[in-house]
């Protein structure tokens, strides 16, 4: 892969995994409310919106990568924020990690790193 490739493709990755946690962030506030109240409430926290800023800037980074690599390849590289996100989300929120997740973890990334040796 050319440093370009790989630079679109660790940019993606950490605008998406960014941007799942701050969502999570956003969310997880207990005294939000219930129903239209709590959606209200999270739109005014700033979390929301780094969220969507991240989410838009990861659409744009993935339509450079997705033009540059084969879609197959492209997918598979992509799902490793899958591992990210787990892993944060262990560190960020204390998210368990039970041996199923972690046998997936093990799994994507072994995908990922066939892939990415692939060349």
């Amino acid at each position: 892969m050319s440093p370009l490739v790989v630079g679109l493709w660790i940019l993606n990755l950490l605008f998406d995994s960014v941007g799942q946690l701050v969502f999570k962030a956003a969310a997880v506030d207990p005294h939000l409310g219930e129903g239209w109240n709590r959606w209200r409430q999270m739109a005014r926290r700033p979390w929301i919106w780094i969220g969507f800023i991240c989410y838009v800037m990861e659409f744009l980074l993935w339509l450079a990568f997705i033009s540059l690599v084969p879609l197959s390849d492209g997918v598979l590289l992509g799902s490793i924020s899958i591992v990210i996100v787990m892993l944060l989300g262990r560190v960020v929120f204390g998210e368990r990690l039970t041996p199923l997740r972690l046998l997936g973890i093990l799994l994507v990334s072994l995908g990922v790193a066939i892939v990415g040796l692939k060349g």
